[in-house]
């Protein structure tokens, strides 16, 4: 039976970035998620009888939510919902069962990297047809809708035994609960060379994985020690568990310090990484060596050809406007395009779609390529082991190379995190404000070239995106970026970005904040940040 709930409408139900993200107690109040779930239902055309594709991270309130998706979608006519056993797909697998499948879209139950648990954070993000993140036009439907909205329907359903893969009936649709890894990991078979990297551990490569009790353990496991014969115990922290194990499951070295001083340590393994909450970011370390995301984009793209999948070249690269330029010399040196577009991978889709980009990436610790429409953490691990394998170097070395040739991007981002949203706006908009006057003065002997606020011009489909990060660029080439975060559930992050272009190879073994210190100085002098925050440091240096 499909009944007709009267509701009235919420206020807060505005997409950021990557969905709707709150605490999990708000996600609780009555009605709150299913006002949002019909607003998406409310605006997305012509999906009646068609494929769902629906999971998460396996956070706390994840199975709860599932259900509530499942009865709904049976009440608003989807056709099938496709979820991952346990309510387990990792936001990667989703968008590749949404393209595979040919789902009119996906349903991810995440927060990322965010904490989890009762009083932890959860979220809901639509995935359009492409796989990707709804674009802003849908989500800004979604968040119209949700302000209006009058009542929602759901059918009342026995409970769906997600434990259990196979089909079932639910009214007119049906439910398959499917293995969230299989097809997943069968994708990267298909995209690097499965037999090369099993020879790289049978010669006794060692490796670390922390899958931070996070999305990705199971798929972890699989691929790397199941299919690739990584030593048992290569991944850690394998099992997802609600509360991601009382950790903070981002994949940084202040949340991943226990991996970095292992790999700083005396009998390090070869290569160490992890991944986030959900599976789309990665953490890179090598022997004595933390490859920065921005770095380890560049070092992707200009060693891409090692995997079957790329061999024939690259046809562009794109990067979100606060990550280093690192990518764009390698772009030059390749002759393809460079583009620079907003932070969020969405704005990724239209070039990927299009087919002027094949490679992405964000200095968040996101990357991917176009076998997906989502940053994804283990692709990275994956072409980076094939790196290793191709050239039989250590990271090490393949790192202090490329910095020869391409020049080092000493580079760091610095958050102030749960700010009080009206100090982080006054800060912003008197940086704003200040910024066409900006050209041609000095601070701390940098003179400052141009400053502006980030605008993009979709190349594809000719949309704007406007006040998408506050830039300051020096005339050696250094540079800041300024811009608050979408990501968060609770006041405001303001997040600095700081950026050193060094040409000379005798002048890249600097540590990294030593090298900054003047633009780190700069950046306090121009925003204000002290004054404005109260903060005297940040609250995370990657």
């Amino acid at each position: 039976m499909i009944r007709t709930v009267a509701t009235t409408p919420f206020t807060d139900q505005k997409p950021g970035t990557s969905g709707l993200r709150k605490k999990v107690p708000v996600f609780q109040q009555p009605h709150y998620v299913e006002n949002f779930i019909q607003s998406i239902f409310d605006v997305l055309p012509a999906f009646k009888g068609r494929t769902l594709i629906l999971g998460g991270d396996g956070r706390y309130y994840n199975r709860e939510v599932i259900g509530k998706v499942i009865a709904m979608a049976a009440a608003n006519g989807v056709g099938k919902v496709m979820v991952g056993k346990g309510g387990i797909l990792s936001t990667p697998a989703a968008s590749h069962l949404i393209r595979k499948y040919k789902a009119f879209g996906g349903i991810i139950l995440s927060a990322s990297h965010n904490p989890g648990g009762p009083k932890g954070d959860f979220g809901i993000k639509y995935n359009a047809e492409n796989g990707g993140p709804a674009p802003e036009k849908i989500t800004d439907a979604i968040y119209a809708r949700s302000r209006k909205i009058g009542e929602y329907k759901i059918a009342e359903i026995a409970p769906v035994d997600l434990d259990r893969t196979g089909t079932v009936e639910v009214g007119a649709m049906v439910v398959e609960v499917v293995d969230p890894v299989c097809d997943y990991a069968d994708l990267m078979e298909s995209l690097f060379d499965f037999t090369a990297l099993r020879r790289l551990f049978e010669k006794g490569f060692r490796m670390r994985f922390d899958a931070m009790h996070a999305v990705t353990g199971p798929y972890a496991k699989e691929i790397f020690e199941n299919r690739l014969g990584a030593a048992e115990g290569s991944c850690r922290n394998f099992h997802p568990l609600p509360d991601f194990g009382g950790h903070h499951p981002d994949p940084n070295l202040v949340h991943a310090k226990h991996l970095y001083d292992e790999m700083m340590g005396p009998d390090a393994p070869d290569f160490g990484a992890a991944s986030d909450g959900d599976g789309d970011r990665n953490l890179i370390i090598g022997k004595g060596i933390f490859v920065t995301p921005s770095d380890s984009l560049a070092l992707l793209a200009a060693n891409a050809r090692v995997a079957p999948a790329y061999m024939t070249g690259l046809a562009g690269i794109a990067r979100s406007m606060p990550t280093s330029a690192a990518a764009d010399r390698v772009a030059h040196k390749l002759g393809v395009g460079l583009y620079e577009t907003p932070t969020g991978w969405k704005f990724f889709g239209n070039l990927l779609d299009a087919g002027l980009v094949t490679i992405c990436g964000e200095e968040s610790a996101g990357a991917g390529s176009s076998h997906v429409r989502e940053k994804d953490g283990l692709w990275a691990v994956l072409l980076w082991l094939s790196i290793l394998a191709a050239r039989g170097e250590s990271v090490k070395d393949i790192v202090e190379k490329h910095w020869a040739e391409f020049g080092r991007n000493y580079y760091s981002r610095h958050d102030y995190e749960e700010i009080k949203t009206e100090q982080a706006t006054r800060l912003m908009e008197g940086l704003r404000a200040r910024l066409p006057s900006l050209a041609g003065t000095q601070v701390r002997g940098l003179i400052i070239q141009s400053a502006d606020d980030f605008t993009y011009h979709d190349p594809v489909d000719g949309s704007l995106s406007e006040q998408q990060g506050l830039r300051i660029l020096f005339q050696d080439g250094s540079r800041l970026v300024l811009r608050l975060s979408g990501t968060g559930t609770s006041g405001a992050t303001l997040r600095i970005y700081i950026e050193r272009y060094e040409p000379d190879p005798a002048r890249h073994g600097l540590e990294t904040q030593d090298a900054l210190a003047e633009l780190i100085a700069a950046a306090d002098d121009l925003a204000g940040i002290a004054r404005h925050t109260g903060r005297n440091q940040p609250s995370v240096i990657t």
